[in-house]
């Protein structure tokens, strides 16, 4: 029988395990019931596909997403392993054939919906077959605290009743600490083994901004400093998706609208178009991208604010699966923050008002707080990180100026107070800015004393003062949105309470030119390789990213290998791949380094310097050696030699240094000889293997 190592690079093509995934492997194959709560793009998927290619039986995977269980189903057969899904998409013939493969022993994996656990012809089916486990993904649906519930998930408690020796392994990637106990016991597991990992994507850079206007021209400039990347921008209406995508389309993105109301068969090619890589760019209500197992998505914009940080957190986590990095930019107002008070204001359970109010006061609190975003969401489940420093834009900014606004604040106050307090936002703008307006010239408004007083500033900048003096509530709404000044209100009117706001949330908008970048040679290279990936895709019906993914194709276009042994070094590339996709791009490596020997000689090195690499070349200047470096920056010391390998690439470190840095470094004779005797047998890649089992094995039998 093969190892999960051998499985591991063979089939899915990783040197390693990430955090987290081999000892939720390892439990898995112990029979033990597990729940696993990872971040989109942590590698659940083959934290539960992985163990039962060591196993006999098959396993059985229960998921609401439908996207979902196609892709992976496509993306396991094209590793030539089997794989089906019983789903209302399939005939009633079909879903026989396949049950019928079940029962003669024909499948690894079943991909089926919650709600085939109310027919108990289906789990007398199941109860004839070896299953070696089930897999419960989106296990928060679960949880009536849940920011999903689904009612069919409840019937899962049947699982422990029907199987009680068959082990549950339960996956999500967002859950408080409460939901994750519902979802335990909902499901009844068996002293189940916990992994929750950090909330926290290193690979994610968070930015968010009031809203100017529609936002149509903020997501052009965020568009055009993100030029080729594919994304999705979430909206609000199936009409906002509908006319984001017609602008962006008239400034020549290749975009397609998404939501609800379009028939089965558009929704189905615009899904298409984007995983075969035809359309770059999907704007959709949230009813796009759940069960979407695109690893390249490289940015996920909202145009409004989410309801809850927990569709924020699952939303914004479609992008960038593949550890590459991304980015996620959101759009707000407080007007958002009415309409979803509105919305749950409607519903009928108290419990339920309580609950959803709550969760919307602080996902409103994230869109205005100054604290750094990755560390606002760990908080709200319950995980403690330091600020990130780099990668939000509140780390980021450094220090804003507060502008005094006072002045403007009475101005729009008094207007409000002129007007009767009867009228909205856009009605007292139009009489401080002058407008001609028939309706405002119908009640007189422009007879008013601040009628115009107020034509120097724009719409944007009187909407963004109005927004801070609700957000401190000296302002309230009244029915039909009527604006009502309060108590605190009336004391700014009158001079005796001063209002400052940030000066990046006035509503000023800075157009953003669009840098015309030489893309490198690496970069070239990589378009050319994405290319090839399309058309092999097309080729053989499968999605793009199932070729291989973007970080492979990435080292591949640094290193440019020439051989097989080589090219199956690259993290990403299988045995299993490399047989099925692998010498289309050996042979066009081969063509690239022969067309341009002159130009790969003399390129800049593709890495760049960062801080940890800069803190290793001080540490060099000031005359330590390579293992004191490791000693006081407690790394190891091949993490040292790659620095070092690094800075002499980017010429910050001479010959003669790195060979004098180098020469106190010493393989002892018998360890180099036992290399040496080693290589006459195998590869070097595959004794560092060996030594990885040797270790494995000797703390096993310890």
């Amino acid at each position: 029988m093969n190892s999960k190592y051998e499985v591991l690079k063979d089939i899915f093509g990783h040197e390693s395990f990430r955090s987290f995934q081999e000892d939720v492997v390892d439990t898995i194959i112990g029979g033990q019931d597990v729940l696993t709560i990872l971040p989109t793009g942590g590698g659940k998927s083959l934290c539960y596909q992985l163990p039962t290619l060591l196993m006999q039986g098959v396993t059985i995977v229960i998921s609401p997403l439908i996207a979902l269980m196609q892709d992976q189903v496509k993306a396991l057969n094209d590793l030539n392993i089997s794989a089906e899904m019983i789903s209302s998409l399939q005939s009633s013939d079909e879903n026989s054939f396949t049950l019928q493969k079940l029962l003669q022993g024909e499948l690894k994996f079943l991909y089926v919906a919650p709600e085939r656990f109310t027919s108990n012809e289906f789990v007398g089916v199941l109860q004839r077959i070896n299953i070696n486990y089930f897999v419960i993904d989106e296990a928060h649906c679960v949880s009536a605290w849940g920011h999903e519930f689904r009612a069919e998930y409840r019937n899962l408690d049947r699982l422990k009743q029907f199987f009680p020796d068959t082990s549950i392994c339960a996956f999500t990637a967002t859950a408080t600490k409460k939901v994750e106990a519902d979802i335990a016991n909902s499901l009844r597991l068996n002293n189940p083994k916990h992994f929750r990992a950090k909330t926290k994507r290193d690979n994610l850079d968070i930015k968010v901004e009031p809203r100017v206007s529609n936002g149509k021209r903020q997501i052009l400039n965020f568009l055009k400093t993100h030029r080729g990347m594919c994304g999705i921008i979430y909206t609000f209406t199936r009409k906002e998706a509908e006319g984001i995508a017609k602008f962006l389309c008239d400034e020549n993105y290749k975009a397609a609208a998404y939501h609800a109301g379009l028939s089965v068969d558009v929704k189905n090619r615009v899904f298409e178009d984007f995983v075969y890589e035809r359309v770059d760019i999907v704007v959709a209500t949230i009813a796009f991208g759940m069960g979407i197992d695109k690893s390249n998505i490289r940015f996920v914009v909202h145009t409004s604010m989410p309801k809850t940080l927990e569709n924020y957190y699952q939303e914004i986590g479609r992008a960038g699966r593949d550890g590459d990095m991304s980015y996620v930019y959101l759009l707000y107002s407080k007007a958002d923050e009415v309409k979803r008070k509105i919305q749950i204001e409607e519903a009928i359970d108290d419990g339920y008002k309580s609950t959803s109010l709550e969760k919307l006061e602080f996902m409103y609190r994230y869109c205005v707080s100054n604290n750094c975003r990755h560390k606002i969401i760990a908080s709200y489940f319950e995980d403690e990180i330091p600020s990130c420093e780099t990668l939000c834009d509140n780390c980021t900014k450094g220090e804003v100026e507060q502008v005094d606004v006072s002045v403007d604040a009475q101005k729009l106050l008094s207007a409000i107070f002129r007007c009767e307090q009867r009228f909205g936002i856009n009605h007292i703008v139009d009489v401080l800015r002058g407008s001609k307006n028939q309706k405002l010239l119908e009640f007189g408004h422009d007879k008013l004393s601040v009628y115009n007083i107020g034509s120097q500033k724009s719409k944007n900048e009187w909407i963004a003062i109005c927004d801070k003096l609700i957000d401190i509530q000296a302002l309230e709404l009244g029915e039909f949105r009527a604006l009502k000044i309060s108590d605190l209100g009336m004391k700014i009117l009158k001079g005796k309470e001063k209002l400052f706001i940030d000066s990046d949330k006035l509503g000023l908008l800075v157009k953003q030119e669009e840098e015309d970048l030489e893309l490198s040679f690496d970069d070239k290279v990589f378009e050319e390789f994405k290319t090839l990936r399309r058309e092999i895709a097309n080729e053989n019906e499968v999605p793009a990213y199932v070729i291989f993914g973007d970080k492979t194709l990435k080292e591949l276009s640094q290193k440019l290998p020439i051989t097989k042994e080589e090219f199956l070094e690259i993290n990403g590339v299988g045995k299993v791949r490399f047989e099925k996709y692998g010498n289309a791009f050996l042979e066009a490596c081969q063509k690239i380094k022969e067309e341009n020997k002159e130009e790969i000689e003399n390129k800049a090195p593709s890495k760049k310097l960062t801080k940890t690499y800069l803190e290793t070349l001080e540490l060099i200047e000031n005359e330590k050696t390579l293992e004191e470096i490791a000693q006081i920056r407690d790394l190891g010391i091949s993490s040292i030699l790659s620095h070092l390998s690094l800075l002499y690439e980017h010429k910050k470190l001479s010959q003669n240094k790195k060979q004098e840095l180098l020469e106190p470094i010493k393989i002892p004779s018998e360890i180099k000889q036992w290399i040496e005797q080693g290589l006459q047998y195998e590869s070097l890649k595959e004794l560092r293997q060996y030594l990885y089992l040797y270790e494995y094995f000797k703390k096993e039998s310890n």
